[in-house]
């Protein structure tokens, strides 16, 4: 130690958190093929889970997870019956913390809903100790890199129609996206190919494109469409099983040259296990807000790091940018433009590439809207 050092005096306190499900409305009703096979409807809202964590020292931190079609007043429920777990706690034991949300409400499972309510907890403390180190989180976890390849989900769904998707790729294209990815998964399989090969000649042979089926495949169905998509040179060829089938997987990614991609479905790192273990998969994509915030997704990008998988998280890009930063191999952040109005700030994208915020913690502020958006909201704890 220098003679102008001093020990590092680390006992703050949690004394108060917030939490709020607020209803997120969608500009369309969105589809894809979990839609056109009857197993779902179209998608109007998202719910979205807040937590906001304040300090008797006076630092902050915000979070977010969510929930598409169903969950969001689960979601809420659990989160608010262990968040009182949380008052007393040091902020910067986040791992312990975790566990201790997910032990209080164990006999529900350590997955799924119940660690999803949890992870909105997690990113708040993970943002919040960021913003105490004025790091930006990327920074915090230590970035390989100040941009990242981004590819555009929002403008390839089902229900839009063909001369609308090759308008919403030259759309993306100018505003600086490196990457497209249709939705495919039809009853009619020929309507899948003519819709890929159409945007494959619009954007040229060069451009990266890449096909979701959204889980709607059987086996047999899987190893014909793999192959007849095989002449597009698609980056990958994303859910094309059930997301639990990773044996499945595995054998699609040991026949085909166009790589495999899954695990936006996974709520764990137990079920992201699996596939790496089996090779079940080329690109490993897991959600922070899935698997229950950002503890346990770096345990999963631990594991598929040291396996050889490239990385390409799902959703939440305001938080995946972040954490894509921090792997070490290259990754892919999805671009979906469908939770901006929650925030007031907006991510940078240029040449292919989603740049890094520098701003402390996830550089995030909650916009006004979110108020009227909210359908219910408690606090735990008192304010310092």
């Amino acid at each position: 130690m220098t003679d102008n050092a001093t020990p590092c005096a680390d006992d703050d306190r949690i004394t108060w958190l917030s939490l709020r499900s607020v209803a997120l409305p969608l500009a369309n009703p969105i589809s894809d093929a979990k839609v056109l096979t009857g197993r779902q409807k179209p998608m109007t809202e998202i719910a979205i889970l807040i937590a906001e964590i304040e300090t008797r020292d006076g630092h902050r931190g915000l979070g977010f997870s969510y929930s598409k079609r169903a969950g969001g007043p689960g979601q809420f429920a659990h989160a608010l019956e262990v968040a009182p777990n949380l008052i007393g706690e040091n902020p910067s034991d986040i791992a312990k913390l975790w566990d201790k949300l997910c032990w209080a409400g164990a006999s529900v499972g350590r997955s799924s809903l119940a660690v999803q309510a949890i992870g909105a907890f997690d990113v708040a403390l993970w943002d919040l100790k960021a913003r105490r180190c004025g790091l930006s989180l990327a920074r915090l976890l230590g970035s390989h890199r100040d941009s990242v390849r981004c590819y555009n989900t929002s403008g390839g769904f089902l229900h839009t129609p063909l001369d609308q998707l090759l308008k919403n790729t030259d759309i993306s294209r100018e505003k600086g996206i490196g990457g497209i990815k249709l939705k495919v998964g039809q009853p009619d399989w020929a309507l899948d190919i003519h819709r890929v090969s159409t945007v494959r000649e619009h954007l040229g042979e060069s451009f990266p494109l890449m096909v979701d089926a959204n889980q709607q495949w059987d086996r047999p169905t899987a190893r014909r469409m793999c192959r007849r998509l095989e002449p597009f040179d698609l980056i990958w060829i994303e859910e094309p099983l059930d997301c639990y089938d990773a044996e499945g997987h595995a054998e699609l990614v040991r026949l085909f040259d166009t790589p495999i991609a899954t695990g936006e479905m996974l709520t764990s790192p137990a079920e992201h296990w699996e596939f790496i273990r089996q090779r079940g998969a080329d690109f490993l994509m897991p959600d922070a807000p899935r698997v229950g915030g950002i503890t346990p997704y770096l345990r999963v990008q631990t594991l598929a790091e040291q396996a050889g998988m490239t990385l390409a998280p799902h959703f939440a890009m305001e938080l995946h940018v972040h954490l894509a930063a921090s792997h070490t191999r290259e990754p892919w952040v999805e671009h979906f433009e469908w939770l901006e109005p929650l925030f007031n700030e907006r991510l940078d994208i240029r040449d292919g590439r989603m740049q890094v915020p520098t701003r402390p913690g996830l550089g995030l502020s909650l916009s006004e809207q979110v108020t009227g958006w909210t359908v219910q909201q408690a606090e735990v704890g008192k304010r310092a």
